[in-house]
């Protein structure tokens, strides 16, 4: 039977597809069916969805519109697809993806194997020792203003099976509607949330900004991640040329960079003195800025480096006071690592990587909210700051690796 459809998918890599999905995990889409009620009929759902998408008839469903506050204010849009229309986003990027990774350029971070943000901030910390300035590129609405024609030529190009172009355009395509069931038709962009955006989005940005980069500008060294972009200067002019060139470039692909978020940065440090009104930028996170180092004679001098921005951290320090952890008095301690630490190795072992001792204060503020338990907790040490911090201090000396930031070694304001 599986011979004589149209299109030739393998059952085994839509069941890979399926169990990636679920590792995952995710909301449900508009038809409400969450991942653990897929799995009690999995083999007739998949075996539906196979049938479907073989024969041509698999036809997405509406992505569900919610909209998510974004760091820099505002709302951002996001769309779900179903989960079954994810597992079969999963299996055509599982075929796609192969054909278009080799070709990206090196300095394509986002969403790629062997890649990471880490890798981009690297990057770009030693290049801005080498480079006197910056453009730091944000490119307004990326994902909500991709224009459909470019990116099935760009698709096309790459030449792949012929259900998985179909399909692409059907994502591309599909309408979204919001809880209220209001539907909304989508003449452009690709949906934040679909499997299948993060390569479609690479590939785009791939041809309309990296091979023109590759192309026209190869002296100018850039790091990409998804739409997070810095390219790298070696003077005022170089950059504020190459930045209308871009936005040229941009407009060219039907993209606008944004007025206000597009700035040029000088990379000031100790062999750098020059006068200009920006010397920083935020990118994945970190802020790169002038600050003081200690070079391996123990002197400290001006470096341009990053650390955790300002934005991180309060959206951090927002989080953990939505965790009340001083009211749990009903749990004991190890209960509380036990919520705490998945999220606080997940900040330091990010933010961590680069200037640590930016992320004390972090670890200062969950401390002192430790405290206000033991506090509340412990009757005797209710109206005791003192003492209720100096039992928190023992309780780490004896089991520095409980939290941790303990296993870190930060304590307070120094270590253990």
């Amino acid at each position: 039977m599986e011979q004589t459809k149209p299109y030739s998918i393998s059952k085994t890599i839509l069941w890979n597809a399926y169990q990636k999905v679920r590792r995952n995990g995710g909301a449900a889409g508009i038809d409400g069916m969450v991942l653990e009620k897929l799995a009690e009929k999995e083999k007739d759902h998949l075996y539906k969805l196979w049938n479907r998408m073989s024969s041509g008839s698999y036809f997405p469903s509406p992505v569900l519109r919610v909209e998510i506050p974004k760091k820099s204010g505002g709302m951002r849009p996001l769309g779900i697809p179903t989960v079954l229309d994810r597992i079969a986003q999963m299996t055509a990027r599982m075929y796609f993806e192969p054909i278009v990774e080799p070709r990206f350029h090196p300095d394509s971070y986002g969403y790629r194997p062997n890649r990471s943000a880490h890798s981009a901030l690297g990057a770009t910390r030693e290049r801005c020792w080498k480079y006197d300035w910056v453009i730091d590129l944000d490119i307004k609405g990326f994902f909500d203003t991709i224009d459909h024609d470019l990116m099935l030529k760009a698709v096309d190009h790459h030449k792949p099976p012929a259900w998985v172009r179909l399909y692409i355009e059907r994502w591309l395509k599909v309408p979204a509607q919001d809880s209220d069931g209001n539907v909304f038709e989508r003449n452009e962009g690709t949906p934040q949330g679909g499997v299948i955006s993060p390569v479609l989005a690479n590939l785009f940005l791939h041809h309309s900004f990296d091979e023109w980069m590759k192309k026209e500008h190869p002296a100018n060294p850039f790091a990409r991640y998804a739409d997070d972009i810095v390219i790298h200067c070696r003077t005022l002019l170089e950059a504020e040329e190459l930045l209308e060139d871009v936005r040229n470039r941009l407009k060219e692909c039907r993209l606008t960079v944004h007025p206000e978020k597009t700035k040029i940065v000088y990379c000031k440090d100790a062999n750098r003195q020059k006068e200009y009104a920006c010397t920083e930028f935020d990118f994945l996170g970190f802020t790169f800025k002038p600050r003081f180092a200690k070079n391996s004679q123990g002197q400290f001098f001006m470096s341009f480096s990053p650390a955790i921005s300002g934005k991180a951290e309060k959206a951090i320090r927002d989080e953990i006071r939505t965790w009340k952890l001083h009211k749990r008095t009903g749990s004991e301690l190890e209960e509380l690592a036990k919520f705490c630490n998945p999220r606080i190795r997940g900040w330091l072992n990010y933010y961590g990587r680069f200037r640590r001792s930016a992320l004390i204060g972090i670890c200062e503020m969950i401390n002192a909210i430790l405290s206000k338990w033991v506090k509340l907790r412990f009757r005797k040490l209710k109206r005791n700051w003192k003492k209720a911090f100096a039992w928190l201090i023992k309780v780490a000396q004896q089991n520095p690796k409980l939290f941790f930031h303990w296993e870190w070694g930060y304590f307070g304001t120094g270590r253990i």
